[in-house]
């Protein structure tokens, strides 16, 4: 017979052996959201798919029930005749009696839905109904790639966060079937601390094509080079270009956050050494993963040597080094 009763319990989202009871709470729930006139028209599409594989699976594990409960008591009347075969005529009566009872039932119990005529589907071996099945079955688990897009954000905009407007265009199937290109519009709200590689998905947005479901449209973001951060995790990096007589005799120099505020850095009781780091805690990209909490902001300072010196400062620095020594 295939598989549908795993594609039965997939399509709606239970495990097996469930109860009649479970079986209709999850029809009822899976059609309030699937139900067509609840969708827009964007998404109607997937919608009417889905509700009417939800109905199909519905009718479907309902029969099965049926039908499970229906072939046991054929087969017990059957068990009855064989037991009565030699047990002289009266066994034998009632044995034919039980089964022609348990085979009116068999006849009169299924209706007339497609999921329920088994003796078309399931019992008589039509492979028309199994291949009409499967042919259905295999279209409305069916989905293209997802439409797969950038979104572009400045390295400000992924430590405050905002609001971007994303256009994208997709196909659409339209009523007679035809493949029409349209233009979206959606709004995703960036939250602080996201990282490059973060996916937003819009569930059925992507491309359509005739007897498949709505493809997915995914954005993945991507951060802009940025002038004068770099960031690292959840840190950030600061590169300073420090002169060689500032980083042996003092320096300072201020610079502004992503956030805009103003931060001041003086050293003049210390000398600046090549490789030196320069930590200042929470100062760097939000971790969107903890309320409140931030990475850090590291300073690197690369010492900038003169590229030639004159006499008289040749002079006065190796009269320094001699009093350092």
């Amino acid at each position: 017979m295939g598989n549908p009763p795993e594609l039965y319990h997939k399509i709606l989202n239970i495990p097996k052996d469930t109860s009649l009871q479970e079986i209709r709470a999850a029809y009822k729930n899976l059609v309030k959201k699937w139900h067509p006139d609840k969708h827009p028209p964007s998404s109607k599409p997937e919608a009417e798919a889905r509700f009417k594989a939800i109905s199909e699976a519905y009718e479907a594990l309902l029969d099965q029930q049926e039908n499970r409960a229906v072939f046991g008591l054929c087969n017990d009347g059957r068990a009855g005749e064989r037991a009565g075969g030699g047990g002289g005529l009266g066994a034998g009566v009632g044995a034919r009696m039980e089964r022609t009872r348990s085979d009116d039932f068999c006849t009169r119990s299924a209706p007339g839905t497609p999921a329920r005529e088994f003796k078309k589907v399931y019992s008589s071996g039509n492979p028309g109904g199994r291949r009409a099945f499967a042919e259905f079955s295999s279209s409305i688990m069916r989905k293209a790639p997802p439409l797969e897009r950038k979104l572009e954000c400045t390295l400000e905009e992924l430590c405050r966060g905002c609001k971007k407007e994303v256009k994208f265009t997709r196909d659409v199937v339209t009523k007679n079937g035809s493949i029409v290109k349209k233009e979206v519009t959606q709004m995703v709200l960036v939250k602080p601390g996201w990282k490059k590689g973060k996916q937003i998905v819009f569930e059925g947005m992507g491309d359509e094509r005739p007897g498949c479901l709505p493809t997915d449209a995914i954005f993945t973001v991507s951060e802009k080079k940025h002038p004068t951060f770099k960031r690292v995790g959840n840190d950030l990096v600061l590169k300073a270009e420090v002169p060689l007589v500032s980083a042996l005799t003092g320096w300072s120099f201020s610079f502004r956050l992503l956030s805009g505020k103003k931060v001041s850095c003086a050293f003049h009781d210390e000398i600046i050494c090549p490789g030196y780091e320069k930590v200042i805690g929470g100062e760097g990209m939000p971790i969107s993963e903890q309320k409140g909490a931030r990475g850090d902001l590291k300073v690197k300072f690369e010492i900038v040597f003169p590229k030639e010196l004159t006499d008289e400062q040749r002079a006065g620095l190796a009269e320094i080094l001699r009093g350092s020594c």
